[in-house]
């Protein structure tokens, strides 16, 4: 079999393996599963591009899905600085909500949601990569951090969450 070939397969391998988790860190950190999508396959068509894999795959395709959420957050950010705030509402409004998406959201969900947009970024992605199932090295990697202190770190966004968690309760 030709180079080219075992890489093909080994690609369709690591999609199969990471491409869910991928889109779930995506998806909740930018509570738009559609872009979780785009940027996910973007991340790996950069991969099948690239030609080999990396030493971490999965740990690499997070890393490059989430600069490519942040440049996606970047871009939407000067677009609508640019744009007048009645076309900026009306091109970049939030879809309305499949009469199926709006039942199943609950109101529990809603609080998480509005919790970990109260919670630093950094300390959002620790979370749900953690929840996600990476391990403290990976998250380590994926975060430039010293895998020394992603104990440590964790254990502060998880008080940061509950403490804005608490802090939600008792304003409803």
């Amino acid at each position: 079999m030709p180079p080219r070939d075992a890489f093909h397969d080994e690609f369709v391998a690591q999609f199969d393996a990471h491409f869910q988790r991928v889109r779930r860190v995506i998806g909740r950190l930018s509570g738009d599963f559609e872009l979780a999508d785009d940027l996910t396959q973007d991340a790996f068509v950069r991969l099948y591009r690239r030609g080999a894999l990396p030493d971490s795959p999965g740990q690499w395709l997070v890393t490059v899905a989430l600069n490519l959420l942040r440049n996606a957050a970047a871009s939407r950010s000067r677009r609508r600085r640019l744009l007048t705030v009645t076309r900026a509402e009306a091109v970049h409004s939030d879809p309305a909500p499949a009469p199926d998406d709006a039942s199943v959201t609950s109101d529990s969900r809603t609080r998480v949601r509005e919790t970990m947009g109260r919670v630093p970024q950094r300390e959002q992605r620790m979370l749900l990569m953690r929840a996600e199932g990476f391990s403290y090295r990976e998250i380590a990697r994926m975060l430039d951090l010293s895998e020394g202190s992603v104990g440590t770190l964790l254990a502060r966004a998880k008080r940061l969450f509950l403490d804005a968690y608490g802090d939600t309760s008792d304003a409803h």
